[in-house]
């Protein structure tokens, strides 16, 4: 205690208001003073005789409003006397001391107190940690995949009361301002696995700056709004800029339909393809997974299946939906061979995609659209935000007009990429009424409104939150785990002794784990989608696809 007082009594805030403390008392005890000399010549007045300290008593007393009787005027002017010196202790003591004290000085002492709770520092010994310098949707969900994976991480927090309040709700949290170097010099962050900043542009490169004044080496990813900032953050420090406006956008556009490709690749481990395949508009729709005869015909694995947002293992009797996205992984010439089987080649040009909203995500969509050889209209409410003036259509998307204008009667899918979740929620509502058949896909912020969304109409979300939490957590370059999806993982392992020259077909792997093997490498080679009747050896290593429980399941295989 005696330390905390001092530090305590040493800030700027605690002696501005002891000064107004002490100003409060000097008036009180000159008040009082000018009470008990009135008092002493009005009881000579009346012809009586009280020494001074009579007179000091007889102020407290009426001003407390104790009030002994035992000393009273007998004229009307000290009657008059005692009832401003009664109302002026009213106020003093029970209104404006009570207030004063609270205001000036217990109440900040009690906030500093407080405030002792959070950390200004990590232990010396700390070492592999996440170092986070904002709190937002981002870094909430990458927390969760922190806990989740067992990694070390520390919150950096500016705002006092902020800090306290996440410190109270179980975050790791250390006090301190995002661009002060000393900050990271006691977040140990040339200890740190990696530091991750997710606030404005400007921020970020302050951050970077700070950084790089305690340690050149630790790596840095920082999220960036444009591409001229993303060169400004790498002059500053940061190893890994994340446009996630681009990589949101693009992420669209794999799952629009149309096109003459199927699957869409979005991820690579060595030379394995991790790829993202609509299941609308091909002979696969009504089939389980064990009819349609995908692995045997193309060699590719189904990894997992999303069905409308959510992820799921494949079984066999899973049913392929008009709404499901097939995760496949394979190499590129069985993707190849997959889209030969089940894409329609010979297919017209589908009307134009509708893209409500022309801000930088669906700008970022025009790229992969124009790739995929689809057409597309973008609905927005400011011109200068379009360049492709022929593609706009000025208007609110909330209008039916607007949207019949747009070709929302035939195109084949309508795209929501505005950054309010609460409009995107009415935008997709109003969509689904306009045209029911239509495929509705649209961006999330918050992790928590991506069910809303679906039950709004959507058939595809995308959420702002997890891409960028999976895409930082792909960044910790952990060798045996990389995470491609919202809750799919690849990750590769030593072959298990119990393994050794068996076949993949009597390994029984995915029936025990949940894993499915996508690669063997062995022998110096890289063996993608092995048969089942393709011989395990000693030396093997093993690149698997699975869920955070099924990898679990498999080290406990491993013994």
């Amino acid at each position: 205690m005696p330390p905390f007082l001092a530090g305590h009594l040493r800030t700027r805030r605690t002696q501005r208001d002891l000064r107004i403390l002490l100003y409060y008392l000097v008036s009180f005890l000159v008040l009082i003073a000018i009470y008990s000399t009135t008092f002493h010549y009005l009881m000579a007045w009346e012809g009586r005789d009280f020494s001074w300290l009579t007179g000091f008593y007889w102020t407290l007393t009426v001003m407390s409003t104790l009030g002994f009787g035992d000393i009273t005027f007998e004229s009307d002017i000290g009657r008059a006397f005692s009832i401003l010196v009664l109302l002026s202790g009213m106020l003093f003591l029970l209104v404006l001391l009570p207030f004063t004290f609270l205001e000036f000085f217990y109440l900040p002492f009690m906030k500093a107190q407080a405030t002792q709770r959070v950390p200004r520092s990590l232990p010396e010994e700390s070492s592999g940690h996440v170092v986070l310098t904002h709190y937002g949707p981002i870094a909430r969900t990458l927390i969760e995949k922190l806990e989740q994976y067992r990694y070390s991480y520390v919150l950096v927090v500016a705002e006092r009361e902020e800090a306290l309040r996440l410190h109270d709700e179980g975050l790791t949290v250390v006090r301190g301002e995002h661009d002060d170097s000393e900050v990271y010099r006691r977040v140990r962050v040339e200890q740190a696995a990696m530091v991750v900043s997710t606030g404005s542009d400007i921020a970020n490169t302050s951050v970077a700056f700070a950084v790089r004044d305690i340690s050149p080496e630790v790596p840095i990813a920082a999220t960036a709004d444009s591409a001229n900032s993303a060169q400004v953050l790498r002059i500053s420090g940061v190893t890994r800029v994340l446009e996630l406006s681009q990589m949101m956008g693009e992420a669209l556009a794999r799952r629009t339909r149309g096109g003459k490709t199927v699957s869409q690749v979005f991820g690579q481990v060595g030379q394995v393809l991790i790829a993202e395949a609509l299941a609308a508009d091909t002979p696969l729709v009504g089939k389980k997974i064990a009819e349609s005869g995908i692995r045997q015909q193309a060699g590719v694995t189904i990894a997992g299946v999303w069905q409308r947002g959510k992820f799921e293992i494949p079984r066999a009797e899973t049913e392929i939906r008009s709404d499901t996205v097939l995760v496949l992984a394979g190499s590129r010439a069985q993707l190849e061979a997959f889209d030969e089987l089940f894409a329609d080649l010979e297919a017209t040009a589908p009307a134009p995609v509708l893209i409500i909203g022309g801000g930088r995500v669906g700008r970022a969509m025009i790229k992969t659209l124009t790739a995929r050889g689809l057409d597309f209209r973008i609905v927005e409410r400011v011109p200068d935000r379009v360049r492709q003036v022929d593609k706009l259509v000025l208007g609110d998307a909330s209008d039916a007009e607007t949207l019949e204008q747009a070709g929302i009667s035939k195109a084949p899918a309508v795209v929501i990429t505005t950054h309010d979740d609460d409009t995107n929620i009415y935008l997709a509502i109003h969509c689904r009424r306009v045209r029911p058949d239509i495929q509705i896909v649209s961006r999330v912020t918050l992790e928590r409104n991506v069910r809303t969304l679906h039950r709004a109409g959507c058939d595809f979300v995308i959420s702002y939150a997890s891409m960028g939490a999976a895409t930082v957590f792909n960044l910790l370059k952990r060798s045996d785990v990389l995470m491609v999806a919202e809750g799919l993982d690849v990750f590769s392992a030593p072959l298990p002794a119990s393994l050794v020259n068996r076949k993949v077909g009597e390994t029984s792997i995915r029936e025990q784990t949940g894993c499915s093997i996508i690669a063997v490498n062995m022998d110096g080679r890289t063996v993608i989608n092995p048969g089942p009747d393709f011989l395990l050896t000693a030396g093997a290593e093993l690149v698997l696809i699975g869920t955070v429980e099924s990898e679990n399941r498999f080290m406990a295989m491993q013994g």
